[in-house]
């Protein structure tokens, strides 16, 4: 069994800055892709960043220069680190990673349980 868990939103005022953590447990081998997905009220689920295992990044462009996404592959634990946050920031932040089972079964698409944020104005 695989468990993808966020921590770390909660309520911050526009200019502020929170990080958030997710972290991979259960019978896992090895994790490909890892990366964060928001959703605002209303709103489809976007894109906002991405890392492999080899720590290259992709970033959505609202949220490049801004957000910083990182990751500890010894503890299967992916960051995200948010600057200047702004009100439009605010929304569900979901982890989803690719993950290798301990059995090689391939679990593309995996989600964790979603963190919220809230930026105030």
């Amino acid at each position: 069994q695989v468990q993808l868990v966020e921590s770390g939103g909660g309520l911050v005022q526009a200019g502020g800055s929170l990080r958030l953590s997710c972290a991979a447990s259960g019978s896992i081998f090895s994790i490909t892709f890892m990366r964060w997905y928001r959703q605002a009220p209303g709103k489809q689920r976007e894109l906002v960043a991405t890392i492999d295992s080899g720590g290259s990044r992709n970033y959505a462009e609202s949220v490049k220069g801004r957000f910083t996404i990182s990751r500890d592959n010894a503890k299967n634990t992916v960051f995200l680190q948010m600057n200047s946050l702004k009100p439009e920031d605010t929304g569900v932040y979901y982890c989803n990673a690719d993950i290798y089972s301990s059995s090689r079964r391939y679990l593309p698409n995996y989600w964790g349980q979603g963190t919220q944020v809230t930026v105030s104005s």
